[in-house]
């Protein structure tokens, strides 16, 4: 090793902080996938006071099957909130590692004296390449070989089922027009929420909110983020006339991408129901704060749309994976009232569809008022104990102490804690709201996510998005992203140990002694090595 350069291999759920000496992969950790999941590994450098630029390429035969990025460092203003527990990497302010920019000419530019890290997937969707793959890694700087170090990646030719629960992220379509500075649906903006889509999917993701009107969420009272609304609609002497191309589009995109759920955006405001969403008649937001949930106005126009809505869906989509919300995250005694009433000004137009909503209290489910919750990951064990037909999970800004999160200042084994749980509990859904709310909170502007990381300092780092707008349109994954679809790609092996071998089995590998919690996440780093090494074992 070349004196004035360090180097360390280090696992994928390692975070490399430019000040602090990173943690080696352990000598038994095995970088291993199943068919079409990237083994990623990550090989940490520290450059001299003076450094040039740093080459990296990578030998062997399967060297076409590697990907390579750069860690890069955000800011963070807010990594943790005073009250938080002890299961955070970091808490003060500062720069740290999150983003992925892709490497495409092997050049890296480098910090000088400060740590950082390259990010390598190796992956392979075809079972003639599957093998146990010696890699070496060469870095050079100054047309002088630094370092190599070989890396043995095992590819397994076992193709997993698809996952079967629901991993649902809002995608917000308002914020890829707004941060690139397109027209709403023009050619440019579908490109981009096809790229987006494909990167959510990459993810885990097998549900997107689909923004049937302009999803009323995350928006200051009185205040409306940019339309991106799908269906047309006209009003007439006879009442209204709708226009679902652009939904047909959409819909088009998700099957391409492999998203298979379909969730209709909000009928009603956000934390309460009391008013209706900003929605376009003829052009005109005819509807909006302005129009409480209520008017008869808006139940004439669900009256109308919800039917004609359902039955394109019908044509295009299994309903059985179409749902519908009413409000999210009602609470309170007033919530509870307000929401019930807006639910039944609608109510007859979606029996025989599902409608899903996220909220925290019992009360909610045991009152009838949901009847299928989405429930904060710190507020499920009543529900588990008393348990609905079906039950999803979310954890947002809320959710900062005791359970799995993806925060920027969590270490990655509380990110990739999730498909573990999800499964021990054998809950139906997963939810989150920030794949790419890339403003400040109640979208009052809009952010550069790349150095404001809080939404204006409201939430934990990294909880409004896991996905950054990368160059030319290019989504650049994060590392949250990575590790969250590792979370997924251990549900999904769990399910195929689970039909091979049995439930107990697959709860052997995982929580030998039944203790696994959503408030108890596993936060060793080798625990998940070591368990996918037994979901290897159990399935080749």
């Amino acid at each position: 090793m070349n004196a004035h350069w360090k180097f360390v291999l280090c696992d994928a759920l390692a975070k490399v902080h430019p000040a602090q000496d990173p943690r080696p992969a352990d000598a038994a950790t095995r970088f291993s996938a199943f068919l079409g999941e990237p083994a990623s590994f990550q090989l940490a450098y520290r450059a001299p006071l003076t450094p040039s630029p740093l080459h990296v390429r990578v030998e062997g035969a399967a060297a076409d099957l590697v990907a390579v990025a750069s860690v890069e460092l955000v800011q963070c203003d807010l990594l943790a909130f005073p009250e938080h527990d002890d299961g955070y990497q970091w808490d003060e302010p500062g720069l740290y590692p999150d983003v992925l920019r892709p490497v495409s000419n092997g050049e890296i530019p480098v910090r000088p004296d400060s740590w950082a890290a390259l990010w390598f997937d190796v992956r392979t969707t075809d079972p003639a390449r599957a093998d146990a793959h010696e890699l070496t890694v060469v870095l050079s700087s100054a047309g002088t070989e630094l370092y190599r170090q070989a890396v043995t990646v095992e590819l397994t030719g076992v193709e997993l089922p698809p996952l079967d629960i629901v991993s649902s992220h809002w995608m917000h379509v308002d914020a890829l027009a707004d941060h690139y500075g397109v027209p709403v649906f023009s050619a440019e903006h579908w490109s981009l929420i096809d790229r987006f889509m494909a990167s959510a999917a990459e993810m885990g993701a097998t549900s997107l909110l689909t923004p049937v009107w302009t999803p009323p969420l995350d928006t200051a009272v009185d205040s409306y983020r940019t339309v991106v609304q799908l269906i047309d609609i006209t009003a007439t002497d006879d009442g209204y006339e709708f226009g679902f191309d652009q939904l047909r589009r959409w819909l088009e995109l998700c099957r391409r991408n492999g998203i298979t759920g379909v969730e209709v955006a909000h009928l009603f405001t956000q934390w309460g129901a009391k008013a209706t969403p900003g929605i376009l008649v003829s052009g005109q937001r005819t509807f909006g704060w302005d129009v409480d949930a209520t008017d008869p106005r808006y139940r004439d126009l669900m009256q109308a749309l919800l039917p004609a809505l359902q039955a394109v869906l019908d044509e295009e989509w299994d309903r059985e994976h179409v749902v519908f919300h009413i409000s999210d995250e009602p609470s309170g005694e007033e919530g509870l009232a307000s929401y019930l009433a807006a639910k039944a000004s609608v109510a007859d137009l979606l029996k025989g569809w599902t409608v899903v909503d996220a909220l925290s209290e019992h009360s909610f489910w045991t009152s009838g008022a949901v009847e299928l919750p989405v429930v904060a990951t710190d507020h499920v064990e009543p529900f588990l104990a008393d348990r609905p037909e079906r039950l999803w999970v979310y954890y947002c800004v809320s959710q900062n102490r005791d359970v799995a999160n993806r925060f920027i200042g969590m270490p990655s084994a509380r990110n990739r804690a999730i498909g573990h749980q999800l499964f021990a509990a054998g809950v139906d859904g997963f939810l989150h709201w920030g794949f790419n709310f890339w403003y400040s909170q109640y979208s009052v502007r809009q952010v550069d996510p790349f150095t404001e990381t809080s939404a204006g300092g409201a939430f934990p780092s990294g909880d409004p998005f896991i996905v950054y707008p990368g160059t030319d349109g290019t989504p650049w994954p994060s590392l949250r992203h990575r590790v969250f679809a590792q979370a997924i790609w251990d549900h999904r092996a769990l399910q195929a140990v689970r039909t091979s071998h049995g439930l107990d089995a697959a709860l052997d590998l995982i929580d030998p002694d039944r203790s696994l919690r959503f408030n108890r996440p596993v936060l060793n780093p080798e625990h998940y090595y070591e368990a996918r090494q037994r979901m290897v074992a159990a399935l080749t």
